[in-house]
């Protein structure tokens, strides 16, 4: 089935749309997308090709914001030479559902972070095919000491508008994500500056309270990192930095479905406080995604890999090795609808940086998803590629 031939994909459930749909992919872009019950005046062209999926759900592909490497080599020390293997892990992640990614940066040095943002500018300015980098994710370096979690404490920075300027230096145009903790900043202008550059504010590996969490999203931070990981718990009276997420219309939140960053218990309580909307899933994989369980380098570090959780040798989370769609698929296990599950892998992503969600005028890379009634599992392909 060509991209160029006209092609009418009926019977299909769209998220956020009522009712089946009938999709027009005209020369790979999606042209309409129709109530099934209106189409009865509708001229097909001569060559149009019919594709029937049955009622199963038809989205776009996923986008994943927090993603550290893949294949075994992390983000964080890409150089030159990687330029070829890093289109490899661009066409890997186009094979496991995922459309666009922010590679994550984590806390290192700053000269590291720097080589790697160069070699990302310069990628991104030729990448042609797989899986689209849609900007870059720093994760740190200015971050709360006492919730770094498994980043090195020797590459913490303060959190100044002099520092956030020497780290970014000449790369600012290509970071779309910087996660930070707002209570580093007692002045009040980073948020700001950094707002300014149209970059977008994440707040995570922080001991906020409630009120600087307000503070923060006042100043216009509009996304949490990894909810209820690296922050304060979720307490009934002190609600902390989640709480005053959770709450807060124009912030979203993203989560880790593997089942070992957050109980399946916990994530159902999330998803039903923030009415299936404000989230967004991530997969925060580490460098040996699409490798075997293992022991595996990071930094100068190690971490053991056992079904998909990765951790360092005092038992530390570093992160995950599952691929962004068996988070949806654990989702559904655990009571979630299946609309919401998908929604949360591929719409919300793109509303949290501000990408158009399946609509007419987008490019038709377009996922089939199945469920099974009998055995209770959720699959997915792609339908047009």
């Amino acid at each position: 089935m060509s991209k160029a031939t006209p092609i009418d994909i009926i019977n299909a459930r769209v998220p956020g749309y009522k009712d089946l749909q009938m999709l027009l992919v005209r020369e790979g872009i999606i042209e309409r997308i129709i109530p099934m019950g209106t189409v009865f005046n509708f001229v097909a062209p001569p060559d149009l090709e019919l594709l029937d999926v049955a009622g199963d759900w038809v989205s776009l592909g996923g986008v994943d914001l927090q993603i550290n490497g893949a294949l075994g080599l992390a983000f964080p020390e890409l150089k030159a030479e990687n330029f070829d293997f890093l289109q490899k892990i661009c066409e890997y992640l186009w094979d496991v559902g995922v459309d666009g990614f922010l590679p994550t940066l984590v806390t290192t040095s700053v000269d590291n972070i720097q080589r790697s943002l160069a070699v990302m500018a310069d990628f991104i300015s030729r990448q042609k095919t797989g899986s689209q980098i849609l900007g870059i994710h720093l994760e740190g370096p200015f971050l709360n000491l006492q919730k770094r979690g498994a980043h090195p404490a020797e590459y913490l920075l303060p959190l100044t508008i002099e520092e956030v300027k020497r780290v970014l230096s000449d790369y600012a145009q290509i970071i779309k994500v910087i996660t930070l903790a707002p209570e580093l900043d007692p002045t009040g202008e980073v948020i700001p500056y950094l707002r300014s550059k149209g970059i977008t504010v994440s707040l995570g590996h922080s001991q906020a309270t409630v009120a600087q969490a307000q503070h923060a999203f006042k100043l216009g931070a509009t996304m949490v990192t990894h909810a209820f990981n690296a922050m304060p718990l979720l307490h009934h009276r002190e609600p902390g930095l989640l709480g005053a997420a959770i709450i807060e219309p124009d912030v979203m939140c993203g989560f880790i479905a593997d089942g070992e960053h957050v109980s399946p218990i916990m994530l159902q309580i999330l998803v039903r406080a923030s009415y299936q909307k404000g989230l967004f899933l991530v997969s925060d994989a580490l460098s040996p995604l699409g490798l075997p369980d293992g022991v595996y380098p990071w930094d100068t570090r190690q971490i053991e890999v056992k079904n998909g959780t990765a951790r360092l040798p005092d038992g530390t989370l570093s992160g995950t090795t599952l691929p962004l769609f068996v988070g949806v698929q654990n989702l559904v296990k655990w009571g979630c609808d299946v609309e919401t599950a998908i929604i949360l892998a591929t719409e919300a992503p793109r509303q949290a940086i501000k990408l158009p969600g399946i609509s007419p005028n987008q490019r038709a890379n377009l996922l089939r998803w199945h469920w099974d009634e009998a055995t209770k599992e959720l699959t997915w392909q792609r339908l047009l590629s």
